[in-house]
This record gives C-alpha cells, structure tokens and sequence, in this order.
C-alpha cells in the first residue's frame, strides 16, 4: 500500500464476500484503522467499484481492478490517492461459512473420559511467555493470548495436528476476547471498539457499530437492583452464614425504605454502605458507580517547603530521599542544575510568580514538562537572577515518603551510635516486601533492628516476612583470608521491636501477630486497627460500582476468634500524640530506640569463638569435632 501521507509497503489484509446478484461486502484492515466495504462486481472487466467506510464514520470510493490471483485497487479520499495491490487467498474459513454454501457438517458426539486424564496431558512445544485466557475453537484448536513486556499482546493459535508445531497469529495489538459458544466466533476489544473475526489464524474483524444504538434507563429501577445485588453478594458470599448475629432479611426490610428518598447516585452509595455496615465487620467497602467526575488539572511540583519571605518565595527546604534512592530523585537535584536553599523563586516560563496566591499555582498543567523558573538569591529580578530548564514532578509523595524514611533511620543510628537499624514496612504488599528486603539488607549487620509497620495499608498475608526476620543460624564458616561468616548470611539475629498504631489494619495486623507469635520481640505503640478478614472478589454491580464482601475470617490456633475488631495490643503502649508529631518527636520511635538499647545491653547476640584449628594427623578425629 503506499499513498500521499503513508508510509511505503504499508501492510493491509481485506475480505470480500461476493453475492449471486454481484453485491460485494467485506472488511479492510489497515495499521490506521479498519472499514466496511459496499460495491458491485462486473464479471466480464473484473472490476469491482464502491464506498469503504471506517469506524469513524467517513465514506470515500475505491475502484479494484481483479486479474487472476490479482488485484489493484485505487482509494480516494480527501483529495488524496491511494494505491493497493494484493494477492487473493482464502483465509479463517471456518464452518459457518461452509454452511452458508451449503455444506452440512455431520453432528459429533463428544465424550469425556475423565479417569486418569491428568497422565494423558502433554506439554504443548509453545516457547514460554506470559499468557492468559485460553480457550479452544470449533476445530479444537487452542486460542490464548500473548503478552510481552517490549511488545504488543497478541491473540495467538496453536494447532496441535500442525506438522510444523508453529503458533499463528489469530489478532496483533490484541490481549483480551471473548469466544462464542460454539466456538467458532472472537469478539475483541480496540481502541474502545469492539470487533468480532473467525476464531482462525489469518482471520481479519468486523467492527461492531455501535452508532444508533441507545437504551433507556430508569435510576430508581436500576438503583433498586443494586441495592437488592448489594444485599445478595453479602448474604451469598460472607464467610460465616449467620451474618454476625444480625438479622439480615429485617437489614433490607429497614434500609428498602430509603430508596424512594435517593435523588441522586450518591444517596444509593450512601444508602448501600450504611447497610452493609450493619455487619459490623472490616473489609466490607463501597466503591464507584455511575457518579460524576470533575475536572482536574496537573501541578507541578518541585518537591521544596517554601516559605514567603522578603516578599517573594523562598526555598526552605528541599526535600529528597537517601543518597541510594534512586526512585526518589529530587528534580533540583538532577545533574547540571545548580539551585540551593535559601534562593528565591521569582518567575515560571517568564511569568512573574504572584505571592498572593500559593507558589503551587504558578506551576499549574506542568507536570513532567520542561519548563524555565528564574531563580535569585535575592527578593528581587535584576541582574543577577538566573534562569534554569526544569521538569518539574506530577507528585511528591513518593519522594517525601523516602524523606521520611531516611530521616527515621539517620536519627535512629544517631541516637544509638550506629548499632540499631531502622526498617520501614508501609503495607504487605509487593512494595512492602520490596521495602522490606531493600532496607533490611542495607543494615543486616545492625546490632539491633527496629521494625516500623505504623500506617501500614495492609495486602497480602505476610508469612513471608516473617521468615525473613526468623531465619535461624545454621552453622558458621571459618576462611582464612578474611572474617568468619555465619550461615544463612541473610540472616538478622540480635534483638528485635516492632512499631505499631491504630492505623496499621488487615496485613498489618497480621504482620505483628505473626512477628510476636514468632518470639521475634517487643511489640510497641498502640494496638492496631482490628481487621483480619479477607476479601478474594466477588460479582461488581451494573453500572461499574461495587461491594467488597469478606469471604474468609481469622482464627486463631486454640479454636477461638481473634484480632477482628479488636486488633493487636502492644507489650509497650505509647501513644502516638499528633501534637509531638507535628513539631518533629516522635515519642514510640524513642521508646523503641530505648528497648534496643537495653537489649543490646543485656540480651546481645554473641556469635560463638572460632574453635583452635583441628588436629587431623592421626587416623580419625577427636570426639569433639566429630
């Protein structure tokens, strides 16, 4: 394909279908989009002439010209030509098509042999790969999507009778579908359309047209179908069958008599949480639905606390992470530019900065652009103000967590002159695990560690955790070119505490349940949110809103409940004070900094000497080191 503004030996697959009155209808599909083909075929010039219309709804007229196995086509459209050549060939017939030609296909009777069928598995000769949703054609023939971490997914077969074991190409740019019931249809989704293709390699789409295509909705009837779908999902699904105690048909009874005062979504949203709340139980939560959005635009942010002063702002602070945090750089700190504290921000892309507005507004829709401020040491623009190419963030939040962070970790290796480390575990979750790993390494050979899960969001059950901070010595190992090592190296054995508060729930009330069940240490602060049940999915509402329901609770090995809307107590209960922390103490932390250093003091962790070099010039060894 090549025309005016495409690229040369563009690559394009069409399908026609001609009728017995010389119709034609098909499809084109190009890397720009797709079309749906209408025209006429005269026989005796092999010329077929019409209109091709894309999925955006623009029209414009073709003229093909077919020789043999042959063809060239001429497409006009916005005063600009292009030209097609091609080859036929018959691709993704499948046996629909055969039964519109009249072809009946006998009815196969399927039977299932069910004992032993895991020995008659086989592995399928399929280079490894990330895949998902498998499913298998009318021709038994294995349909799975593909994806890769530089490319675009695929929609991939695999024809277990194909001498060559080759997968083809069934859709590019393509990681999602849906198969029909018999097997013999994909509908997939691009670009916000959907397309509907044969369920066979080579096989081009169909868009599905959407224009025209509207639908009442009654917000009273459909609300009522929530709120009774939100009733059912926790009647169904909720771990215990009791509901907690409550009468639950009597919950509906008493909340259905609200719904005819909702005016708006946000009254069903309101309505349906304060119901599923009479289970009186954490993880149950509200979400979405078909409420409205407001507008909002990116500010950036340059990751600095600024003070007014001398009647300009002026860079207080500016805020970065540890020197290895190289997911916490702060833009000002970015090789070449040369801004300090102290300096004062005068102008933005050459706008004066209005100090009677905050110094955040001056930065409004600049996130991650490349922008110009003008800086001074003084007040004032004169000529000794400078200007520096910038690109400011889209959020700070990451970098002053790391802030946070590292400043924890300095004060606490200060106040104990080096021998305690401080880790800091925000949730137990992927980047809570990642946390974890990357901070408990860094002071492996810490003395003491203190483990602060304060805040933490909770995730996963965090049984892996633990066994990184419990790993018991197995033996040491004597070198002589260097020190003694013990074994496993990744291992922390001197005393340990852990950090916790009210706002630390689900995984992180398991993670200090865990942490004091394994003997591990003294658990500090104040007892923890109370939420121990899990939620593993369960059917959303229509119009994209949903319920969490909590399908499996936590007991403990006695046989009795625990933790759920209680929490974990603390051995050592120090209040969190929001006074103190706002002015920079932190008083849990101090506490925790003193149980270390008692515990260094009077429960080290002391490795035993290195034994005399053995004696091996006899036959055998000495009973001792055998």
């Amino acid at each position: 394909m090549s025309g005016a503004d495409m690229p040369p030996d563009t690559e394009f697959s069409m399908t026609l279908w001609l009728d017995s009155d010389g119709t034609v209808r098909g499809h084109i599909a190009i890397p720009m989009g797709t079309g749906e083909i209408e025209g006429t075929y005269d026989e005796a010039s092999g010329i077929v002439e019409g209109t091709i219309t894309t999925e955006q709804g623009d029209t414009f007229d073709f003229r093909m010209t077919i020789t043999g196995e042959s063809f060239t086509m001429t497409a006009s459209f916005g005063g600009m030509d292009v030209e097609l050549t091609g080859t036929r060939t018959t691709i993704g017939v499948d046996d629909e098509t055969k039964a519109e030609a009249g072809e009946d296909e006998p009815v196969e009777i399927v039977e299932i042999d069910i004992e032993d069928f895991e020995r008659r598995a086989i592995q399928l000769p399929i280079p490894s790969g990330n895949f998902g949703q498998l499913a298998v054609n009318n021709k038994n023939q294995l349909i799975y999507a593909r994806f890769s971490q530089d490319g675009l997914p695929e929609i991939m077969l695999f024809d277990i009778t194909d001498d060559k074991k080759k997968q083809k190409t069934v859709a590019k740019g393509v990681g999602g579908f849906e198969i029909s019931a018999d097997g013999k249809k994909l509908i997939t989704l691009r670009d916000n359309g959907a397309s509907i293709q044969n369920a066979a390699a080579g096989a081009t789409g169909k868009n599905v047209v959407t224009r025209g295509m509207f639908t009442t909705i009654e917000p009273r009837e459909e609300w009522e179908q929530m709120f009774v779908e939100a009733w059912r999902l926790e009647r169904d699904f909720l771990y215990v069958d009791n509901m907690h105690g409550v009468d639950w048909p009597a919950v509906r009874e008493q909340y259905s008599k609200m719904l005819s005062d909702c005016v708006t979504r946000d009254d069903l949203s309101f309505v349906i949480r304060e119901m599923i709340s009479e289970i009186n139980i954490g993880h149950a939560y509200y979400f979405g639905g078909d409420v409205e959005d407001q507008p909002s635009v990116s500010v950036g942010m340059l990751g600095v606390n600024w003070e007014l002063a001398d009647g300009a702002y002026r860079i207080k602070d500016i805020c970065e992470g540890a020197a290895w945090d190289v997911d916490a750089r702060n833009p000002l700190r970015s090789p070449g530019i040369d801004i300090a504290e102290g300096e004062y921000l005068l102008a933005v892309n050459g706008v004066e900065v209005d100090t009677s507005r905050s110094p955040w507004a001056a930065f409004q829709g600049m996130a991650g652009q490349t922008i110009t401020i003008t800086v001074s040491e003084s007040p004032v623009l004169d000529e000794n103000a400078r200007d520096v190419v910038i690109e400011p963030m889209g959020s700070e939040g990451n970098l002053r967590y790391r802030q946070w962070i590292e400043a924890n970790r300095a004060y606490v290796d200060e106040q104990t002159d080096g021998q305690v480390g401080y880790i800091y575990v925000p949730d137990t979750g992927v980047n809570g695990q990642t946390n974890l790993v990357r901070q408990y390494f860094g002071q492996i050979d810490k003395k003491a560690l203190i483990i602060d899960e304060r805040w933490n969001g909770g995730g996963q059950i965090p049984t892996r955790f633990i066994e990184l901070l419990n790993r018991p010595i197995t033996n040491y190992w004597a070198r002589r070119d260097s020190k003694d090592f013990k074994w496993p190296p990744d291992a922390h054995h001197g005393p340990k505490c852990m950090l916790i508060n009210g706002l630390a729930g689900s995984g992180g009330d398991l993670f200090p349940f865990l942490f004091k069940q394994a003997g591990l240490g003294p658990l500090i602060g104040t007892r923890t949110w109370g939420g121990l049940v899990g939620i593993s999915g369960n059917p959303g509402l229509i119009d994209g809103g949903g319920v969490t329901v909590p399908t499996f609770g936590f007991y403990e090995k006695d046989g009795t409940w625990g933790i759920e809307g209680h929490g974990v107590d603390p051995d050592v209960l120090v209040v969190d004070d929001p006074a103190l922390l706002a002015l920079g103490q932190d008083p849990q932390l101090d506490a925790a900094i003193a149980v270390m250093l008692d515990e260094i003091e009077r429960n080290p962790y002391v490795p035993p000497l290195r034994p005399s070099p053995p004696d091996r010039s006899g036959m055998g060894i000495i009973d001792v080191d055998r």
